[in-house]
Protein backbone atom coordinates (compact mmCIF):
# COMPACT_ATOMS: atom_id res chain seq x y z
CA UNK A 1 0.00 0.00 0.00
CA UNK A 2 1.49 3.40 -0.62
CA UNK A 3 0.35 5.80 2.78
CA UNK A 4 0.13 9.03 3.59
CA UNK A 5 1.23 9.44 7.62
CA UNK A 6 0.71 12.78 9.43
CA UNK A 7 1.73 14.24 12.12
CA UNK A 8 2.49 17.12 14.29
CA UNK A 9 3.89 16.43 17.78
CA UNK A 10 3.78 18.73 20.93
CA UNK A 11 6.37 21.40 19.67
CA UNK A 12 3.50 22.61 17.18
CA UNK A 13 6.04 23.79 14.64
CA UNK A 14 3.82 22.34 11.56
CA UNK A 15 2.65 19.54 9.90
CA UNK A 16 5.06 16.72 8.96
CA UNK A 17 3.83 14.15 6.18
CA UNK A 18 5.34 10.97 4.93
CA UNK A 19 4.64 8.94 1.60
CA UNK A 20 5.41 5.87 1.86
CA UNK A 21 5.32 2.07 0.33
CA UNK A 22 4.88 -0.31 2.55
CA UNK A 23 4.82 -4.18 2.07
CA UNK A 24 4.30 -7.26 3.76
CA UNK A 25 2.20 -8.49 7.23
CA UNK A 26 2.05 -8.13 11.09
CA UNK A 27 5.99 -7.26 12.22
CA UNK A 28 7.64 -8.21 9.07
CA UNK A 29 7.32 -5.33 6.80
CA UNK A 30 9.47 -3.61 4.49
CA UNK A 31 9.30 0.18 3.88
CA UNK A 32 10.66 3.01 1.21
CA UNK A 33 9.96 6.48 2.20
CA UNK A 34 8.91 7.93 -1.31
CA UNK A 35 8.92 11.67 -0.35
CA UNK A 36 8.31 13.44 2.55
CA UNK A 37 6.71 17.30 3.30
CA UNK A 38 7.25 19.89 6.17
CA UNK A 39 3.95 22.20 5.81
CA UNK A 40 4.11 25.13 8.36
CA UNK A 41 0.76 25.64 10.45
CA UNK A 42 -0.06 29.57 9.52
CA UNK A 43 0.80 31.96 12.31
CA UNK A 44 -2.81 32.79 13.97
CA UNK A 45 -3.50 28.98 13.87
CA UNK A 46 -0.73 27.85 15.45
CA UNK A 47 -0.95 30.53 18.42
CA UNK A 48 -4.44 29.53 18.66
CA UNK A 49 -3.26 25.70 18.77
CA UNK A 50 -0.50 27.13 21.48
CA UNK A 51 -3.45 28.44 23.25
CA UNK A 52 -5.08 25.87 23.61
CA UNK A 53 -2.48 23.66 25.17
CA UNK A 54 -1.27 26.52 27.32
CA UNK A 55 -5.00 26.24 29.06
CA UNK A 56 -6.55 29.75 27.78
CA UNK A 57 -10.57 28.98 27.88
CA UNK A 58 -12.45 28.77 24.47
CA UNK A 59 -15.74 28.19 23.82
CA UNK A 60 -17.10 25.03 22.37
CA UNK A 61 -17.88 26.52 19.28
CA UNK A 62 -14.22 27.68 18.59
CA UNK A 63 -12.92 24.35 19.29
CA UNK A 64 -15.27 22.82 16.70
CA UNK A 65 -13.73 25.54 14.39
CA UNK A 66 -10.47 25.05 15.80
CA UNK A 67 -10.90 20.98 15.12
CA UNK A 68 -12.21 21.95 11.52
CA UNK A 69 -8.73 24.04 10.54
CA UNK A 70 -6.66 21.97 11.77
CA UNK A 71 -7.65 19.11 9.75
CA UNK A 72 -7.89 20.97 6.94
CA UNK A 73 -4.53 21.89 7.12
CA UNK A 74 -3.64 18.25 7.32
CA UNK A 75 -5.54 17.77 4.59
CA UNK A 76 -3.28 20.20 2.90
CA UNK A 77 -0.26 18.35 3.98
CA UNK A 78 -1.26 15.56 2.26
CA UNK A 79 -2.79 16.81 -1.00
CA UNK A 80 1.12 18.63 -1.62
CA UNK A 81 2.84 15.12 -1.45
CA UNK A 82 -0.74 13.57 -3.82
CA UNK A 83 0.07 16.56 -6.31
CA UNK A 84 3.82 15.47 -7.07
CA UNK A 85 4.31 11.62 -6.68
CA UNK A 86 0.53 10.01 -7.19
CA UNK A 87 -2.21 8.25 -5.95
CA UNK A 88 -2.28 6.77 -2.46
CA UNK A 89 -4.32 4.46 -1.29
CA UNK A 90 -4.31 5.34 2.58
CA UNK A 91 -4.02 8.15 4.91
CA UNK A 92 -2.82 7.64 8.54
CA UNK A 93 -3.25 11.28 10.07
CA UNK A 94 -2.49 11.34 13.94
CA UNK A 95 -3.82 15.03 14.62
CA UNK A 96 -2.48 17.30 16.79
CA UNK A 97 -2.72 16.66 20.95
CA UNK A 98 -4.00 19.06 22.96
CA UNK A 99 -4.46 17.77 26.09
CA UNK A 100 -3.29 14.68 27.45
CA UNK A 101 -3.89 13.23 30.90
CA UNK A 102 -2.04 9.71 32.43
CA UNK A 103 -4.21 7.06 33.62
CA UNK A 104 -2.62 7.78 37.11
CA UNK A 105 -2.09 5.06 39.76
CA UNK A 106 -2.68 1.64 38.68
CA UNK A 107 -2.69 0.07 41.67
CA UNK A 108 -5.82 -2.41 42.46
CA UNK A 109 -6.37 -0.36 45.40
CA UNK A 110 -7.05 2.92 43.88
CA UNK A 111 -10.73 3.48 41.47
CA UNK A 112 -10.13 3.08 37.67
CA UNK A 113 -8.87 6.24 36.04
CA UNK A 114 -8.60 5.63 32.43
CA UNK A 115 -5.85 8.20 30.60
CA UNK A 116 -7.43 11.25 28.15
CA UNK A 117 -5.81 12.22 25.27
CA UNK A 118 -7.35 14.90 22.76
CA UNK A 119 -5.90 15.14 19.21
CA UNK A 120 -7.69 18.20 17.20
CA UNK A 121 -8.03 17.59 13.24
CA UNK A 122 -11.00 15.03 12.82
CA UNK A 123 -10.31 12.27 10.22
CA UNK A 124 -13.72 12.77 8.65
CA UNK A 125 -12.94 16.27 7.56
CA UNK A 126 -9.51 14.93 6.46
CA UNK A 127 -11.16 12.03 4.34
CA UNK A 128 -13.79 13.96 2.87
CA UNK A 129 -11.39 16.90 1.59
CA UNK A 130 -8.76 14.32 0.14
CA UNK A 131 -11.94 11.43 -1.08
CA UNK A 132 -9.22 9.03 0.94
CA UNK A 133 -9.87 6.26 3.65
CA UNK A 134 -8.36 7.86 6.56
CA UNK A 135 -7.47 6.28 9.89
CA UNK A 136 -7.32 8.97 12.71
CA UNK A 137 -7.42 8.93 17.10
CA UNK A 138 -5.24 6.51 17.23
CA UNK A 139 -4.67 6.60 20.78
CA UNK A 140 -8.34 5.88 22.08
CA UNK A 141 -8.14 2.13 22.13
CA UNK A 142 -4.62 1.76 24.25
CA UNK A 143 -6.36 4.14 26.53
CA UNK A 144 -10.07 2.43 26.46
CA UNK A 145 -7.54 -0.75 27.08
CA UNK A 146 -6.21 0.59 30.50
CA UNK A 147 -2.80 2.31 28.83
CA UNK A 148 -1.65 5.63 28.81
CA UNK A 149 -2.34 5.97 25.05
CA UNK A 150 0.69 6.89 24.59
CA UNK A 151 3.94 6.77 23.46
CA UNK A 152 3.05 4.55 19.94
CA UNK A 153 5.86 4.60 18.38
CA UNK A 154 7.78 1.47 19.97
CA UNK A 155 5.95 -1.42 18.14
CA UNK A 156 7.24 0.45 15.00
CA UNK A 157 10.87 1.15 16.22
CA UNK A 158 10.85 -2.98 16.93
CA UNK A 159 9.74 -3.34 13.18
CA UNK A 160 12.24 -1.14 11.56
CA UNK A 161 15.16 -0.56 13.82
CA UNK A 162 15.96 -3.51 16.04
CA UNK A 163 19.33 -4.99 15.23
CA UNK A 164 20.55 -8.52 15.84
CA UNK A 165 23.07 -8.04 18.05
CA UNK A 166 22.91 -4.56 19.30
CA UNK A 167 20.53 -3.20 22.16
CA UNK A 168 19.30 0.14 21.11
CA UNK A 169 17.62 2.86 22.56
CA UNK A 170 15.20 4.82 19.65
CA UNK A 171 14.99 8.54 21.60
CA UNK A 172 12.47 10.70 19.88
CA UNK A 173 12.93 14.56 20.82
CA UNK A 174 10.09 16.50 19.89
CA UNK A 175 7.98 18.52 22.03
CA UNK A 176 8.37 15.92 24.40
CA UNK A 177 11.07 13.30 25.07
CA UNK A 178 9.88 9.56 24.50
CA UNK A 179 12.30 6.31 24.07
CA UNK A 180 11.92 2.82 23.05
CA UNK A 181 14.59 0.25 24.41
CA UNK A 182 15.20 -2.21 22.45
CA UNK A 183 17.03 -5.63 23.07
CA UNK A 184 19.02 -7.20 20.82
CA UNK A 185 16.44 -9.12 18.20
CA UNK A 186 18.18 -12.01 15.93
CA UNK A 187 14.62 -13.22 13.97
CA UNK A 188 15.83 -15.89 11.84
CA UNK A 189 16.98 -17.24 15.72
CA UNK A 190 14.06 -15.80 17.92
CA UNK A 191 10.90 -16.63 16.49
CA UNK A 192 9.16 -14.22 19.14
CA UNK A 193 10.43 -9.72 19.56
CA UNK A 194 11.51 -9.58 22.83
CA UNK A 195 10.13 -7.35 25.21
CA UNK A 196 9.98 -3.64 24.28
CA UNK A 197 10.01 -0.83 27.33
CA UNK A 198 9.24 2.94 26.20
CA UNK A 199 7.65 5.90 28.04
CA UNK A 200 7.91 9.63 27.97
CA UNK A 201 11.31 10.88 28.97
CA UNK A 202 10.30 14.55 29.74
CA UNK A 203 10.80 17.88 27.87
CA UNK A 204 11.69 17.33 24.51
CA UNK A 205 11.98 21.12 22.30
CA UNK A 206 8.94 21.99 24.50
CA UNK A 207 10.62 24.54 27.33
CA UNK A 208 13.54 25.38 24.32
CA UNK A 209 11.11 26.36 22.12
CA UNK A 210 9.04 28.55 24.62
CA UNK A 211 12.25 29.95 25.62
CA UNK A 212 12.83 31.42 22.39
CA UNK A 213 9.58 32.31 21.77
CA UNK A 214 9.63 34.74 24.85
CA UNK A 215 12.89 35.95 24.88
CA UNK A 216 13.09 37.00 21.21
CA UNK A 217 9.84 38.51 21.82
CA UNK A 218 8.05 36.46 19.43
CA UNK A 219 10.77 36.92 16.49
CA UNK A 220 12.06 33.39 17.36
CA UNK A 221 10.36 30.35 17.63
CA UNK A 222 12.84 27.43 17.97
CA UNK A 223 16.25 27.47 18.87
CA UNK A 224 17.94 26.61 15.05
CA UNK A 225 21.58 25.05 14.88
CA UNK A 226 21.57 25.37 18.91
CA UNK A 227 23.02 28.57 18.21
CA UNK A 228 21.53 30.37 21.47
CA UNK A 229 22.51 27.46 23.48
CA UNK A 230 26.00 27.36 22.15
CA UNK A 231 26.63 31.00 23.38
CA UNK A 232 25.13 30.67 26.57
CA UNK A 233 26.86 29.01 30.11
CA UNK A 234 24.55 25.90 31.27
CA UNK A 235 23.64 26.07 34.81
CA UNK A 236 24.35 22.56 36.59
CA UNK A 237 23.28 23.22 39.74
CA UNK A 238 19.89 24.07 38.33
CA UNK A 239 19.46 21.23 35.98
CA UNK A 240 20.25 19.01 38.91
CA UNK A 241 17.45 20.58 40.94
CA UNK A 242 14.81 20.86 37.91
CA UNK A 243 15.63 17.04 37.97
CA UNK A 244 14.21 16.24 41.43
CA UNK A 245 10.45 16.56 39.58
CA UNK A 246 8.37 13.95 40.68
CA UNK A 247 7.71 13.02 37.20
CA UNK A 248 10.85 12.01 36.48
CA UNK A 249 11.08 9.30 39.76
CA UNK A 250 7.82 7.97 38.75
CA UNK A 251 8.24 3.97 37.10
CA UNK A 252 6.80 3.32 33.41
CA UNK A 253 4.66 3.15 31.66
CA UNK A 254 4.38 6.50 32.00
CA UNK A 255 3.20 10.03 29.66
CA UNK A 256 3.64 13.67 30.01
CA UNK A 257 2.81 16.73 27.63
CA UNK A 258 2.61 20.27 27.74
CA UNK A 259 0.03 19.98 30.39
CA UNK A 260 3.49 19.48 32.52
CA UNK A 261 6.44 20.51 30.97
CA UNK A 262 4.81 23.49 29.07
CA UNK A 263 4.10 27.57 29.58
CA UNK A 264 3.80 27.37 33.54
CA UNK A 265 7.10 25.16 34.31
CA UNK A 266 9.09 27.44 31.90
CA UNK A 267 7.84 30.75 34.24
CA UNK A 268 9.25 28.62 36.95
CA UNK A 269 12.49 27.63 35.57
CA UNK A 270 12.61 31.50 34.35
CA UNK A 271 11.67 32.69 37.97
CA UNK A 272 15.14 30.58 39.25
CA UNK A 273 16.99 31.46 36.10
CA UNK A 274 16.37 35.33 37.04
CA UNK A 275 17.38 34.49 40.63
CA UNK A 276 20.77 33.05 39.96
CA UNK A 277 21.65 36.14 37.38
CA UNK A 278 21.46 33.97 34.13
CA UNK A 279 21.10 35.82 30.88
CA UNK A 280 18.55 34.68 28.03
CA UNK A 281 21.48 32.79 26.15
CA UNK A 282 22.36 31.30 29.84
CA UNK A 283 18.72 30.32 30.28
CA UNK A 284 18.28 28.46 26.48
CA UNK A 285 21.55 26.84 27.10
CA UNK A 286 20.75 25.30 30.84
CA UNK A 287 17.35 24.14 29.10
CA UNK A 288 18.91 22.60 26.45
CA UNK A 289 21.36 20.52 28.56
CA UNK A 290 18.62 19.82 30.81
CA UNK A 291 16.41 17.96 27.95
CA UNK A 292 19.78 15.97 27.55
CA UNK A 293 19.74 15.53 31.39
CA UNK A 294 16.09 14.42 31.19
CA UNK A 295 16.77 11.11 29.06
CA UNK A 296 20.01 10.17 30.70
CA UNK A 297 18.87 10.15 34.20
CA UNK A 298 15.47 7.92 32.84
CA UNK A 299 17.54 4.99 31.24
CA UNK A 300 20.11 4.98 34.17
CA UNK A 301 17.32 4.60 36.13
CA UNK A 302 14.91 2.55 34.23
CA UNK A 303 16.69 0.04 31.97
CA UNK A 304 18.09 -2.76 32.57
CA UNK A 305 21.39 -1.61 31.07
CA UNK A 306 22.59 1.10 29.29
CA UNK A 307 22.01 0.62 25.29
CA UNK A 308 24.96 -0.01 22.83
CA UNK A 309 23.53 2.97 20.69
CA UNK A 310 20.93 5.82 20.75
CA UNK A 311 18.89 6.60 17.49
CA UNK A 312 16.94 9.79 17.91
CA UNK A 313 15.09 11.89 15.74
CA UNK A 314 12.69 14.48 15.98
CA UNK A 315 13.43 17.88 15.50
CA UNK A 316 16.27 17.90 18.54
CA UNK A 317 18.06 15.60 16.53
CA UNK A 318 18.67 18.88 14.52
CA UNK A 319 20.01 20.91 17.69
CA UNK A 320 24.19 20.19 17.53
CA UNK A 321 24.32 21.00 20.95
CA UNK A 322 21.80 19.11 22.65
CA UNK A 323 23.51 16.16 20.73
CA UNK A 324 26.81 17.24 22.47
CA UNK A 325 25.02 17.03 25.61
CA UNK A 326 23.38 14.01 24.96
CA UNK A 327 27.01 12.33 24.32
CA UNK A 328 28.74 14.04 27.36
CA UNK A 329 26.04 12.18 29.63
CA UNK A 330 26.34 8.84 27.77
CA UNK A 331 29.93 8.80 26.50
CA UNK A 332 30.13 5.35 26.47
CA UNK A 333 27.52 4.92 24.03
CA UNK A 334 27.08 6.09 20.02
CA UNK A 335 24.80 8.73 19.66
CA UNK A 336 23.50 9.38 16.11
CA UNK A 337 20.43 9.87 14.36
CA UNK A 338 18.26 7.47 12.80
CA UNK A 339 18.75 8.76 9.86
CA UNK A 340 22.28 7.00 10.43
CA UNK A 341 20.64 3.80 10.49
CA UNK A 342 18.76 3.74 7.20
CA UNK A 343 15.21 5.35 8.76
CA UNK A 344 14.81 9.84 8.25
CA UNK A 345 14.83 11.36 11.51
CA UNK A 346 13.12 14.32 10.38
CA UNK A 347 10.11 12.13 8.74
CA UNK A 348 10.31 9.29 11.79
CA UNK A 349 6.61 10.41 13.24
CA UNK A 350 4.90 10.50 9.99
CA UNK A 351 6.35 6.95 8.99
CA UNK A 352 5.57 5.41 12.21
CA UNK A 353 1.82 6.51 11.78
CA UNK A 354 1.66 5.03 8.46
CA UNK A 355 2.85 1.77 9.49
CA UNK A 356 0.04 2.00 12.24
CA UNK A 357 -2.91 3.12 9.54
CA UNK A 358 -1.41 0.14 7.71
CA UNK A 359 -1.83 -2.28 10.68
CA UNK A 360 -5.53 -0.87 11.00
CA UNK A 361 -6.48 -1.32 7.49
CA UNK A 362 -5.10 -5.02 7.88
CA UNK A 363 -6.74 -5.35 11.49
CA UNK A 364 -2.91 -5.64 12.94
CA UNK A 365 -2.73 -4.63 16.74
CA UNK A 366 -0.19 -1.42 17.05
CA UNK A 367 0.32 -1.07 20.63
CA UNK A 368 2.61 -2.70 23.17
CA UNK A 369 1.21 -3.54 26.67
CA UNK A 370 4.70 -3.62 27.86
CA UNK A 371 5.28 0.65 27.08
CA UNK A 372 1.76 1.48 27.10
CA UNK A 373 0.75 -0.30 30.35
CA UNK A 374 -3.17 -1.54 28.35
CA UNK A 375 -4.57 -5.03 29.46
CA UNK A 376 -3.67 -6.65 25.78
CA UNK A 377 -2.67 -5.26 22.25
CA UNK A 378 -5.39 -4.04 20.32
CA UNK A 379 -5.84 -2.44 16.84
CA UNK A 380 -5.72 1.51 17.11
CA UNK A 381 -7.66 3.82 15.15
CA UNK A 382 -10.58 4.71 13.82
CA UNK A 383 -11.27 4.63 10.03
CA UNK A 384 -13.62 7.16 8.26
CA UNK A 385 -14.41 7.08 4.45
CA UNK A 386 -15.54 9.88 2.11
CA UNK A 387 -18.89 10.41 1.35
CA UNK A 388 -20.32 7.49 -0.92
CA UNK A 389 -17.37 5.05 0.13
CA UNK A 390 -16.93 2.19 2.89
Amino acid sequence: MRVIGLMSGTSVDGIDAALVDIKGTGYDLTLRLVDGEIRAFPTSLQQAILAVCRGDSISLAELASLDDAIAREFALAAQQLIDRCGPVDLIASHGQTVFHRSAGDRSQSSPVSLGYSLQLGRGSVVAQQLGLPTVSNFRQADIDAGGEGAPLVPIVDLCLLSHAQQSRCIQNIGGIGNVTYLPAWNRQGQACPPTVLGWDTGPGNSLIDIAMTQLSEGALTYDRDGLWAAQGTPCDALINSWLEHPYFRLPPPKSTGRELFGWQYFQHCQQMARQRGLVAVDLVATLTRFTAATIAQAYQQFLPALPEAVLVCGGGSQNPMLMTHLRSYLPEVSVVTTTAAGLSARYKEAIAFAVLGFWHWHQFPGNLPSVTGARAAVVLGQIHYPKGRA
